[in-house]
Parts: C-alpha cells; sequence; structure tokens
C-alpha cells in the first residue's frame, strides 16, 4: 500500500512537535510507601518532524503508550518510553505530558479520621537523541489561606478562602523528589491545609490555624519559593498561587519562577 506520509515535503517547514494529544490511558505510579497507584492519565506524546516528510506515523505513538502503560512510570521508566518512541519514528527529539488525579491519605487534625484527598499532577518528559532525560515533576495542592488585613481591620473574625498552589520543578540526574513530600511542604506554607474529612473539633482547630496563621497569595508565594530553594537538585521551578476570593468576583494571583545555580 502506497504510504503517503512518507511522501517528500517541498514547503521548507520543520515541525518541531507533532503526535497525539488527549490520550487517555490507565498507568501505574509508585507511591513513597513503595505501593503501586493506579491512575487514569490524560497524555499528549510529541516528536520532531524534519521537513522533508510530509506526515508522521500516528499509529506508531498508541503502539509505544500501549505497551508502557502496564508499567509503572518513574524517571528510567519515562526515559526508556521516549527512547523507544525515537525509534520508532526515526525522529531526533521525542516528549511526553502525563496528566493524572494521585490520592493521598489525609489525616484530621484532632480526631485522627483518615481519608483521601485527590492533587493534579503532572509528569512531562523532553529527551533528543543522545542526551539524558529532561523530568518536570507538577502538583497542584489545595489550600486555604486567611487574609491578614481583614484580621487587622475587623473586630471580630477575617474572610478566608480556599486556593491552589501549583509548582512544577526539574531537578538534577540522581536527586528525586516524591509527590507526596512536595505536597506536604507546600501545604505548610499555608495558612491552613485542606481536608477532605472534618468533624466538629477538626474544623475548630483549622478554622483557628488560618486565623492565627493569615497569609496574602504574595505570602504564600514567597513561602514556596523558599522551600522549593531548599530541595535537593533542583535545577528550575516555577511557582504561583491562586486564592478564590470570598469577597469577590475576582481571583488573587501570584507567579514566579528561577533557575537555580548548579
Amino acid at each position: 500500500m502506497k504510504d503517503v506520509q512518507n511522501l517528500n515535503d517541498v514547503r521548507g517547514i520543520a515541525i518541531q512537535k507533532v503526535g497525539v494529544t488527549d490520550v487517555h490511558l490507565p498507568f501505574q505510579i509508585k507511591t513513597k510507601a513503595g505501593a503501586l497507584q493506579s491512575v487514569l492519565a490524560r497524555i499528549r506524546l510529541t516528536v520532531d518532524l524534519p521537513q522533508e516528510y510530509k506526515g508522521t506515523h500516528m499509529s506508531r505513538f498508541i503502539e509505544a503508550l500501549f505497551a508502557w502503560s502496564q508499567k509503572p512510570v518513574s524517571y528510567r521508566e519515562m526515559e526508556q518510553l521516549l527512547g523507544d518512541v525515537l525509534q520508532r519514528l526515526h525522529a531526533q527529539r521525542a516528549g511526553i505530558d502525563i496528566h493524572f488525579k494521585y490520592f493521598i491519605e489525609k489525616t484530621a487534625p484532632v480526631t485522627g479520621l483518615k481519608s483521601i484527598l485527590d492533587f493534579d499532577c503532572s509528569f512531562a518528559g523532553n529527551l533528543v537523541q543522545g542526551e539524558r532525560l529532561e523530568f518536570t515533576l507538577g502538583v497542584a495542592v489545595p489550600f486555604t489561606s486567611l487574609c491578614p488585613c481583614s484580621k487587622e481591620i475587623s473586630d471580630c473574625g477575617a474572610h478566608n478562602q480556599r486556593g491552589v498552589m501549583r509548582v512544577k520543578l526539574r531537578q538534577r540526574p540522581g536527586t528525586f523528589t516524591w509527590i507526596e513530600d512536595l505536597v506536604t511542604l507546600l501545604e505548610e506554607q499555608a495558612s491552613c491545609p485542606v481536608y477532605p474529612l472534618l468533624k466538629r473539633e477538626d474544623e475548630k482547630y483549622v478554622t483557628e490555624r488560618a486565623y492565627e496563621n493569615p497569609k496574602f497569595v504574595e505570602d504564600v508565594l514567597r513561602d514556596m519559593v523558599l522551600v522549593l530553594r531548599g530541595i535537593r537538585g533542583v535545577s528550575w521551578f516555577e511557582a504561583e498561587c491562586e486564592t478564590f476570593e470570598s469577597i469577590h468576583n475576582h481571583n488573587a494571583y501570584a507567579y514566579h519562577s528561577e533557575d537555580s545555580q548548579p
């Protein structure tokens, strides 16, 4: 059969990324405790396409993903997956973005009741032929903030709201951060963490803890930056903080990114 994709293209435009997106597949993520957590992943997988080729081979992306979907996703497996894709597609550069819900057990602060909270996470990998994988971990962490200004000017009470911290970070080869550890570090920068299950005693605790620990969105972001700088082996990170304001019809937002020194 005629292979139209391999026909010559004369427009002289190389495509930096071509492939498949919005692919949904089950994957397994290794937890800090050593178990495997099954997640439903939304995936984008791409390669570069030289200017002389008319198209890529879409089926080969799915073949590669299906073959690797039964294996735990980690730095090594992602590097091997992208290496496989480079060979299948005869490409020089390959990239993958995996977005998934990750569940972590949470313990209520007073009653000790256990439940699970979901976190939006992502793994991103970029591999150039002959080089090491560039791996990026992403996580979004919900939190509670209480407004310092509101507390200062009010005779009683202060407005608080739920927010979300979003972080992406890259680490040098040989260093790694567990999702669980990153979530804990970020939650500690909030006025108070978010819990999926609270009894009255727990609700009293989180309300009072937030009141005693007021923070603007800028405060939360700056504290996030300080702890991210302290993670071993981080070469780059970006951090953003957004609070869903309870007394406004808009959100408050702050962002920072930086490269770490070698």
